[in-house]
């Protein structure tokens, strides 16, 4: 089964996140196949803007936490899911089209990420945003170590990132995170809706306008990628993150 779907509505290339029984949490195959849809999407002549959303109950509950020790079984594993991870920040912000999130229930850990990533964000009233990596022992991609000090400043990142608090769609908009609140029934029309007007205007404009935003970000962007891979990578391996995750999930059960 294919863990992304890909369909167009009219000049809008809509990328859903297709594991709703896991909430669309990150696993393998839902990377290689987000990769493969973002790329499609960004390459196709006959759309000028992308919808990135999700199917079931929520966008995206973060890492598969099922798929652990999977993923954490070599150091060769770690770096690959790292790398996947992070080339789908590549995709959402180094490609040459907008990417409009459209976003409810959980967005959590790596789907945060992602949804700070997109270029415009329309929010149901029931998303929830959070960072469990500190808890976990995880560590925070997607470049949110360069882009919300940016945005945010210092101490407010450090409470984002470290206290993991949940933060509501209401408050992502009050910190200038989400640009639209609706209601979740809402929320996929008026993305498509904003993405229908991007596409209305000039192509190679937006392109431009957009490879100079983000040209203005990569060299900064890509040693932050850097250097997340890198602490990503030791903290997965790191035995103290197997026990905390072991924790967690026992739990659950």
């Amino acid at each position: 089964m294919n863990h992304v779907e890909l369909t167009t509505v009219g000049r809008v290339s809509v990328v859903t996140l297709n594991r709703p029984q896991r909430l669309n949490a990150i696993g393998g195959q839902l990377l290689v196949d987000l990769h493969a849809a973002l790329e499609q999407a960004q390459c196709d002549p006959a759309s000028d803007a992308i919808v990135l959303t999700g199917a079931g109950r929520a966008f995206c509950a973060g890492d598969d936490l099922k798929e652990f020790d999977q993923q954490s079984e070599s150091p060769a594993s770690i770096k690959l899911h790292c790398d996947r991870i992070q080339q789908i920040t590549r995709d959402i912000m180094f490609g040459p089209k907008l990417v409009i999130g459209a976003v409810h229930g959980y967005a959590v850990g790596g789907g945060f990420e992602w949804v700070l990533n997109c270029d415009m964000v329309v929010a149901a009233d029931t998303l929830v945003c959070f960072f469990p990596e500190m808890a976990l022992g995880h560590f925070v991609t997607g470049g949110v170590t360069h882009l919300l000090p940016q945005a945010l400043g210092h101490q407010r990142t450090m409470e984002l990132i470290v206290l993991g608090e949940r933060q509501s769609a209401l408050a992502l908009q009050q910190l200038g995170l989400v640009n639209r609140v609706t209601t979740e029934a809402a929320m996929l029309p008026l993305a498509i809706e904003l993405a229908a007007q991007v596409a209305s205007r000039s192509t190679g404009a937006i392109t431009r306008l957009k490879r100079l935003l983000t040209s203005q970000l990569q060299t900064q962007l890509a040693k932050a990628l850097e250097l997340e891979n890198e602490a990503a990578v030791a903290c997965v391996a790191a035995q103290d993150t197997a026990r905390r995750i072991r924790q967690f999930t026992s739990a659950r059960l």
